[in-house]
C-alpha cells in the first residue's frame, strides 16, 4: 500500500473545468439565440409576402428601393409589416417578462398570465376605456397601473416568511380569477360598442395594428427591455433563494421589487395595445432554457423564441384556417397542449 494520500484535481482543473462548462453553456444559449433569429427573419418576410393580395419577393425588392406602385406600398407598409414586427416585439416583451418571474420565483409556471397580472393590465386598460378614454397613453397608464396594483396586492399577500415561488403562483391564481370575474362584470354593464372593442381586446389580437400605435409601445418596450442586463445579477442571486442572495449582498426586496416593476411593465405595454395573449411568457423561458440546456433561463435567446412564437402563432391565426381568428386563440391551444406536458413532467419528478 502507498504512503502517499490520494490526491483530488487541484482547483486550477476545477476552475478550468467550470470556465469550460460555462463556455459550452453560453455557445448552446448563442446557438439557440442565431436559430431563433434566422427562424424569425424567415417567419417575418413569410408574413409580408402571404395574404389574399399576392405580394413576391420582387415586390419586397420595389418596395425597399421606391420603386413599387402605390397598392403594394400600402399593403406591405402599412398593413402587413406594422402587424409583424408587433408580433416580433410584443413577442419577446412577454417572453422576457415571463422569464424574470420564472427567475425570480424559481418555478416553470410563474408567468403574468398564469398569475394573473395580465389580467390586471386588462382590467385596468377597461377602466380607463370606460372613465377616461380611448386615447392610447391613457389605455397604456391604465393597463400599467392595473397590472402593477395586481402585482403588488400578490406580492403583499404571498410575503409571509419570504416569498416562495409556489405561493406567488397560487396566489396569483386566485386574483386571477377575480380579476377576470370582474372585467366580466364590467363588460356586462357597459355600452355595446365599448364591450364589443374591450372584448376584441380580450381575445388578444393584433387586428388593426398600425405605426401610429406600433411605434411609442415599441419605445416603452426597448427602454424596459434596456433595463433587463442590469436586472441580471440580482436575478442569478434571487435564483439561489432569499437567504443564499442576501448572505451574497444582494438587496433582496429592492431586486424584487424592480424585477416585477419591470416584468409588469412590458406585459402592460403589449396588454394596452393587442390584449392579454396568453401563454407565450410561459413556454417560451422554458424552451429556450431546456434547447440550451442551461439551468438559467437565457434571456436573449428566450427573447427571440418569443418573437418566434407569437409571429408563427399570427400568421397561423390568418391563413391556417379559412376564417382568420384572433392571435390569442392560437396561444391558447397551443400553450394549453404546452401547459399540460409540462405539469406532467413535473409530476414525474416530484414522483
Amino acid at each position: 500500500m502507498s504512503g502517499r494520500l490520494q490526491q483530488g484535481p487541484s482547483p486550477a482543473v476545477h476552475v478550468l473545468g467550470t470556465a469550460r462548462h460555462n463556455v459550452l453553456v453560453d455557445r448552446r444559449a448563442g446557438a439557440v439565440a442565431i436559430g431563433a433569429a434566422l427562424i424569425a427573419l424567415l417567419s417575418f418576410l413569410l408574413a409580408l409576402v402571404l395574404g389574399d393580395f399576392p405580394i413576391t419577393s420582387a415586390d419586397l425588392r420595389d418596395v425597399l428601393s421606391g420603386q413599387a406602385e402605390p397598392l403594394i406600398r400600402t399593403v406591405v407598409l402599412e398593413w402587413r409589416l406594422p402587424r409583424a414586427l408587433a408580433a416580433l416585439v410584443f413577442g419577446a416583451a412577454l417572453a422576457v417578462s415571463g422569464a424574470i418571474f420564472q427567475t425570480m420565483t424559481r418555478n416553470p409556471l410563474a408567468s403574468p398570465d398564469i398569475m394573473g397580472l395580465a389580467n390586471g393590465s386588462y382590467t385596468g386598460m377597461i377602466l380607463a376605456l370606460l372613465f377616461l378614454g380611448p386615447q392610447w397613453h391613457l389605455l397604456t397608464g391604465g393597463a400599467l397601473s392595473g397590472g402593477l396594483l395586481a402585482a403588488a396586492v400578490i406580492y403583499l399577500l404571498a410575503l409571509r416568511d419570504g416569498l416562495q415561488g409556489f405561493r406567488f403562483i397560487i396566489i396569483g391564481i386566485g386574483v386571477s380569477a377575480m380579476l377576470a370575474s370582474a372585467n366580466t362584470w364590467l363588460l356586462l354593464r357597459v355600452d355595446v360598442d365599448v364591450a364589443l372593442m374591450a372584448t376584441a381586446w380580450g381575445a388578444g389580437t393584433l387586428n388593426g395594428m398600425s405605426s401610429a400605435v406600433l411605434w411609442p409601445t415599441g419605445i416603452v418596450i426597448l427602454i424596459l427591455m434596456c433595463c433587463v442586463p442590469a436586472l441580471s445579477g440580482p436575478l442569478r442571486q434571487l435564483s439561489l433563494g432569499d437567504d443564499a442572495a442576501a448572505a451574497s449582498g444582494a438587496h433582496v426586496r429592492r431586486a424584487r421589487i424592480a424585477a416585477i416593476a419591470i416584468a409588469v411593465g412590458l406585459v402592460s405595454a403589449v396588454t394596452a395595445v393587442a390584449g392579454p395573449i396568453a401563454f407565450i411568457a410561459l413556454s417560451a423561458p422554458q424552451i429556450s432554457r431546456r434547447l440550451a440546456r442551461t439551468a438559467e433561463v437565457p434571456m436573449v435567446a428566450t427573447a427571440l423564441v418569443g418573437a418566434v412564437l407569437l409571429l408563427g402563432s399570427d400568421i397561423a391565426s390568418q391563413h391556417v384556417i379559412s376564417v382568420p381568428i384572433p392571435v390569442g386563440v392560437v396561444t391558447v391551444v397551443l400553450g394549453g397542449m404546452y401547459l399540460v406536458w409540462l405539469l406532467i413532467k413535473e409530476a414525474r419528478k416530484v414522483s
